[in-house]
């Protein structure tokens, strides 16, 4: 078994979505803010990346659990388990030695089908998102949901760590430049958040197929659809299908099934 070890960044402490602060965290009984699932998500790919390099950004496969919290500057291990040559399991365990989130990632040797860019509508810069409930999203299953456009750029690169050398070379924007899962799983996050305000609201799962590596100053085109809506243990979920296009060619370059509570018990 690989380790690898860090410590947590919250690369969101600003985030319309106060579980991110520490302020409502706390009334939810939290520690304090949440680092984002995404964030935990691209720790779990990081070895693998690492080992894989390239490959892992043009057809790697990962299925990412967040199991519980985990906080800015704690300190964390990420546990490899390789299979074979294209297949690992990884779990992250902090330093009290509870397991915050575990993912199955492998190397996909034939990817599916890639799904084609709809003539869905991209949102206005002064949109604003109605509340999210129940009959929202029913809404927008029926509808259609509207898409985003989200760019990966040298001004301001949204990576994982608090020093950017940590980073594998690939995902450093002053070497390999290529973004990572932080940037390419945010993107689901925030074209849901898009269509329907949430505030709080948790991350819990992805399941993640890359087409091809994200290059510097790559402008992505978001689009969305409703999967399921439903209720359980007095949390309302929301699961929905996040499909990301390059913006020149159309091509799609990651497909995303994201899974989160859009209203907690109690809220």
């Amino acid at each position: 078994m690989n380790k690898w070890s860090a410590t947590a960044l919250n690369t969101a402490p600003e985030s319309e979505n106060k579980i991110h602060g520490d302020e409502l965290a706390k009334e939810y009984g939290f520690e304090g803010g949440l680092v984002p699932g995404v964030t935990i998500s691209a720790y779990l790919v990081h070895p693998l990346v690492e080992i894989w390099g390239k490959d892992w950004l043009d057809r790697g496969y990962a299925n990412c659990r967040i199991t519980s919290p985990l906080y800015d500057k704690e300190l964390f291990e990420v546990h490899t388990s390789l299979i074979d040559s294209s297949r690992a399991n990884t779990t992250l365990v902090k330093r009290n030695e509870v397991v915050s989130a575990n993912a199955e990632v492998t190397l996909t040797d034939e990817l599916p089908q890639a799904p084609i860019m709809r003539d869905d509508r991209l949102t206005d810069l002064d949109y604003r998102a109605p509340q999210a409930n129940k009959m929202i999203w029913e809404k927008l299953k029926s509808e259609g949901c509207r898409s985003f456009n989200f760019s990966w750029s040298e001004e301001n690169p949204l990576i994982y760590l608090s020093d950017e050398l940590h980073l594998p070379k690939l995902l450093q924007p002053k070497e390999g430049g290529y973004s990572n899962l932080t940037f390419l799983l945010g993107c689901s996050n925030w074209i849901l958040a898009g269509n329907a305000y949430m505030n709080p609201w948790v991350h819990l799962q992805t399941i993640s197929q890359n087409y091809r590596a994200v290059g510097m100053n790559s402008s992505l085109i978001a689009q969305m659809e409703i999967n399921k809506i439903y209720e359980k243990k007095g949390h309302e979920f929301i699961d929905v299908f996040v499909n990301l296009f390059d913006s020149e060619d159309k091509d799609c370059v990651m497909t995303i099934n994201l899974i989160a509570i859009y209203k907690l018990r109690g809220s």
